[in-house]
């Protein structure tokens, strides 16, 4: 998941009431799916590097049988299977980099790569769709339609998924209908998070240089001071959130970084801010860079300073499609019971799965994976980070239940 940490309203820790129902066929794959999870968990890659882990899906979906491409984006893989039955094509989508994290798990599986960790879970996400794979060939008589399996380089940052559509990944055959889905430590396994509409929000990122005029702090009448202007220029960006926009709309504007000066007795003659805008609208986040710039004009013009201001949309907002929503509801209700759905969840966290959902009506969904009596408790991009592998075959199987729904004969 894009951008680090991602803070969402907090939800009931309890498990769901039953023990999740995963078809035996289904359930007989855990071991391989665990096994595949801990290799990759052990070798992880950066974005754009997935090299060993896009040869091990290769292998394994031509294995399979599968028509397999790689190189795809760099380092991407897409494998196709085409049903007994004619009919629509459905995406399933992995994404398959790592973190640029110290691991502190002391676990068999733990990091080999100092300094490189999957902390977000995308180990997890690559070793179910490899087990979706397997499942979905041994039920191809059943599908009426093709799958295409996407394993995506890159999505922590810069970004995979555009560069993949821009290759062609929705087209030969044309893509009717995608799903992916997110292990999510902010839910205890057995549950899943499904719901319509916006889901995650904008990642979107600014860069601001105000540009002043140095000299000596004790004559400060000598300077137009960038400190004190980019000081204003930070409070009054919280206006943007509480004043222009209405306040059922979520929307976060946070300055994260901020540099200037090297001495306690010396103006600068510069200050940098960098920060990030997250909201769920579209329409809002393409007309709220305007206004931020607005707010930075104004003070900087009355401070006597300039400014240099860079604005770039990284991922727009992941928005879920109705029907395909329920579709998804309905196949984790047969596995985890309506009792283990949480239908409320969204974060203002950012993921690029939302340029297929742009294209396509799709559903990103979450599966619950944190468990305390395991002692896994810790967030996603955290030294700490595990999950709970009961997830996998829970998540497996809701992927293979949708995919069934919709190409079923209609």
């Amino acid at each position: 998941m894009a951008s680090a940490a991602m803070p969402t309203v907090p939800l009931p820790a309890a498990p769901a009431a039953t023990a999740p129902a995963v078809p035996p066929d289904l359930a007989a794959l855990r071991g391989e799916v665990v096994a595949l999870r801990r290799d990759l968990h052990a070798h992880p890659e950066l974005g754009f590097q997935e090299r060993r882990t896009a040869a091990e899906v290769a292998r394994r979906l031509q294995a399979l049988g599968l028509e397999v491409k790689t190189g795809v984006a760099k380092t991407g893989v897409v494998g196709l299977l085409r049903g007994d039955h004619p009919g629509p094509t459905v995406l399933l989508r992995a994404d398959m980099d790592a973190l640029p994290l110290q691991e502190d798990n002391a676990v068999p599986y733990a990091s080999t790569i100092p300094g490189v960790m999957h902390a977000c879970g995308h180990d997890a996400h690559t070793a179910i769709l490899a087990g979706a794979a397997h499942a979905l060939v041994a039920r191809r008589q059943r599908l009426h339609g093709n799958v295409k399996f996407v394993f995506q380089p890159a999505e922590e940052s810069p970004g995979g998924a555009l560069p993949m559509i821009q290759e062609g990944v929705l087209e030969d055959p044309h893509v009717d209908a995608a799903f992916g889905l997110h292990v999510w430590s902010d839910l205890p396994v057995g549950r899943v998070g499904v719901r319509a509409g916006p889901l995650l929000a904008c990642a979107d990122k600014f860069e601001l240089a105000i540009l002043g005029k140095g000299g000596h702090g004790a004559a400060p009448h000598q300077t137009v001071d960038p400190i004190v202007t980019a000081a204003q220029v930070i409070l009054a960006l919280q206006t943007v959130a509480s004043r222009l926009v209405d306040p059922l709309q979520p929307v976060v504007l946070s300055v994260g970084s901020i540099h200037g000066g090297q001495a306690f007795n010396i103006i600068p003659n510069k200050v940098t801010l960098l920060g990030t805008l997250r909201a769920f609208d579209r329409e809002l986040v393409r007309a709220l860079p305007g206004r931020i710039e607005e707010i930075v004009r104004g003070i900087t013009a009355a401070a006597g300073a300039t400014y240099e201001w860079k604005y770039t949309s990284y991922y727009p907002p992941t928005v879920n499609d109705r029907e395909m929503a329920a579709l998804v509801r309905r196949a984790a209700e047969a596995v985890v019971t309506p009792a283990g759905i949480v239908d409320h969840l969204q974060t203002l966290g950012g993921e690029d799965m939302s340029f297929f959902l742009e294209r396509v009506p799709g559903c990103f969904f979450f599966v619950g994976c944190n468990n305390p009596a395991k002692g896994i408790v810790h967030p996603h991009h955290s030294g700490l980070f595990d999950l709970d592998e009961d997830a996998l075959p829970i998540g497996l199987s809701i992927l293979v239940g949708a995919v069934e729904d919709f190409l079923k004969a209609r």
